[in-house]
């Protein structure tokens, strides 16, 4: 039996995905709802949202993606970053997997990668479990329902919780597998309930197919000021550094709040939706997030509620820190339509220093954003990633090294074209430590970030009296209005001033052991910061 609207010629059976149960083609929200609940997959909550728990995988495995290592790709991908698969091996895993999927029910989303048309791929997702695909459809681009009918996918992805891989058989680490195939453009991924597994595969392929275009693929949030496109800011950042928070601005219009593409165009988004985590989510802070956990079909993920109330704890991190909600992008006032921007005026590294020594914010010139962008600095908050209890510092390379299948240089030098040519201001944002490290310090105040990205966007910071950092040698402003200026000077927050030295120096040589990787690759420039 087959159900929903699809191309009756683009079928799975046409696909060679033959023997299933029930294939559900892209129901939409009221139906998947419906059929999760029947399945037992989770339960609606206040407002229509559908509440989940992913088990035991409470974050992405990042340690079990692979790439498929054929002639076509095996020059260009980062294998010291991407574990290799054999193409034996992942046939063989294919053909379990779907000897495993014979008689089972399968929900299906055919779905749009990229808000500009012109370098959008058409992405089918095939899930075991019917939440997966209300999670998907929010997270990637629907097209219209008529498109439908003559839709024809350029990659398919097929997640399959249930399905245990064994590394032996399949040349994989463990039994959780996330296989990407270009040549046979598929995507596998089994042992794992996490749903952003889901979103970030996809989001790796873009990062793969798009820089071959000269596009430049981003980690990264979006906005732009009310009725001007022209000025688009762009927020660098791995998971909880605040790339959702900050960029949902009243004020200003949101292009999207993870996943961005920069081509001669301009920004366009890659999702149709937003993933924010909703530890510590107030309705005073954040109130454009918080009201979507309240919201029909918005699905929420790992967070304790009160069954008897449905009202939701968004203090208990009992389940995991990576509590998370799942909603479409118009369910955020101020989200633009068309989910596309200019060329990036201003351009927004974010970094969680858990050592507490960098600023709140610094201007960093086109040779210090390289530095800083192949750096990747930042502190992995708790849950992100399996087995993170605790903020851990970390250099991941272009704020997003486990979604980055090509080198690092790759997408370094893509963003320096791009800056050469649009020209744009360039700002490292610390949302992590003040006072001390993790432990001792507090974490930023969200209004004093909130001001000072606020001065930098609307130009004003510009103007201001700057102070050169001893041990990074970028910009850093001396006072900024209604921002304490104790705040701005790291340093004077430490009871201890000489203790800050030696942590300020401890971080300094882990910058400069981290950079040596990426010296015989950079311009002189770079190697000028790099060397200080």
């Amino acid at each position: 039996m087959t159900s929903g609207r699809v191309n009756p010629n683009f079928r799975l059976e046409d696909q060679g995905i033959e023997g299933l149960g029930n294939v559900y083609y892209n129901l939409i929200e009221p139906a998947l709802i419906e059929a999760a609940l029947k399945r037992d997959e989770g339960t609606l909550g206040n407002g229509g949202a559908f509440l989940v728990s992913t088990g035991k995988f409470t974050g992405r495995s990042p340690k079990d993606k692979h790439v498929v290592k054929t002639d076509s790709v095996a020059d260009t991908i980062w294998w010291e970053n991407n574990k290799a698969m054999t193409p034996e091996g992942f046939d063989t895993l294919y053909d379990d997997m779907l000897a495993h999927m014979k008689g089972k029910d399968y929900f299906v989303q055919d779905l749009v990668g990229g808000a500009d048309p012109t370098h959008a791929i058409n992405v089918r997702m095939v899930t075991e479990l019917a939440w997966h695909n209300l999670f998907i459809r929010h997270m990637l681009r629907r097209p219209d329902r008529e498109d439908l009918n003559d839709f024809i996918a350029d990659f398919t992805v097929i997640n399959c919780p249930s399905f245990l891989a064994d590394p032996e058989r399949h040349n994989c680490r463990s039994e959780t597998v996330i296989a990407m195939n270009f040549d046979k453009k598929l995507i596998l991924i089994g042992g794992t309930e996490y749903a952003g597994e889901n979103k970030k595969s996809v989001f790796s392929l873009l990062n793969y197919l798009l820089p071959g275009k000269g596009i430049m693929a981003m980690h990264c949030s979006a906005n732009h000021a009310v009725g001007n496109p022209v000025d688009t800011a762009i927020f660098f950042g791995l998971s909880g550094t605040g790339k959702t928070t900050l960029s949902a601005d009243p004020a200003r219009v949101l292009i999207g709040d993870d996943e961005h593409g920069w081509s001669d165009r301009g920004t366009f988004n890659f999702e149709g939706g937003c993933y924010a985590k909703t530890i510590h989510l107030s309705p005073e802070a954040e109130p454009e997030i918080y009201a979507t956990t309240n919201k029909f079909g918005t699905v929420i993920e790992n967070m304790v509620y009160d069954e008897e109330t449905m009202e939701l704890d968004f203090e208990d991190s009992s389940l995991t820190e990576n509590m998370r909600c799942a909603y479409p992008l118009e369910y955020i006032s101020n989200a633009s339509t068309s989910a596309l921007g200019g060329h990036p005026k201003n351009i927004i590294l974010l970094t969680c220093d858990a050592y507490g020594v960098l600023p709140p914010i610094s201007r960093l010139t086109p040779a210090q954003a390289m530095y800083h962008f192949l750096s990747g600095f930042t502190s992995k908050t708790p849950g992100t990633e399996r087995g993170v209890v605790e903020p851990e510092p970390t250099f991941s390379t272009c704020f997003g090294a486990p979604f980055m299948p090509r080198r690092p240089e790759v997408y370094g030098n893509l963003l320096r074209d791009k800056i050469a040519q649009h020209g744009a201001t360039c700002w490292l944002v610390n949302t992590g430590w003040t006072g001390g490290a993790f432990g001792t310090g507090s974490r930023m105040p969200i209004k004093a970030t909130r001001g000072l990205l606020t001065a930098a966007l609307d130009g004003s910071l510009a103007e201001a009296e700057f102070r050169k950092d001893p041990n990074f040698g970028f910009d850093v402003p001396v006072a900024v209005p209604g921002v304490a200026e104790v705040l701005l000077d790291p340093r004077r927050t430490w009871d201890d001033p000489t203790a800050y030295d030696a942590q300020a120096a401890k971080l300094v040589q882990m910058f400069a052991d981290n950079f040596e990787q990426y010296v015989p690759y950079i311009d002189d420039d770079v190697k000028a910061v790099a060397i200080g």
